[in-house]
């Protein structure tokens, strides 16, 4: 199964790898595992004040926070992984990353807000289930 972890480095990333942890059939090699982290754009003006170089280092050193903890577990689990760093708005790069791989499954912790807080503030993981046709294993 091509399966694609969607991860934030929040509460909720560690949520979604407690629950792999817990269903050991997915963490098998037979799986082809991608991780894929995407940092939000510096907004304009902040990116303004940076050479380029030192912008794609911070989003260099936010995605290295993210990943390498991941990176490690994963490898504590011998499962060999992909990983995927992306700048932008997180769920279309999900979707697009979902759609183009050909996955089975993603796979992403989600806050839980609700269905009201949702329509009030949005969710990356409400955008990923409208945007894909892939399905999605929300983990809270």
């Amino acid at each position: 199964m091509k399966i694609l972890l969607a991860v934030d480095g929040s509460p909720y990333t560690q949520k979604m790898l407690d629950f792999l942890t817990q269903h050991r059939d997915w963490l098998v090699a037979s799986n082809d595992i991608t991780v894929i982290h995407v940092t939000e754009p510096l907004p304009h003006r902040s990116a303004a004040g940076q050479t380029a170089e030192k912008v794609r280092e911070m989003y260099l050193e936010d995605s290295a926070l993210v990943l390498n903890p991941i990176r490690t577990f994963l490898s504590e689990h011998g499962v060999s992984a992909k990983f995927v760093s992306e700048v932008g708005l997180a769920a279309n790069h999900i979707a697009q990353a979902a759609q183009k791989g050909s996955f089975d499954l993603i796979v992403m912790g989600s806050h839980g807000h609700g269905a009201m807080a949702n329509m009030v503030m949005g969710s990356v993981a409400s955008k990923v289930l409208s945007y894909c046709k892939t399905p999605v294993l929300l983990i809270r």
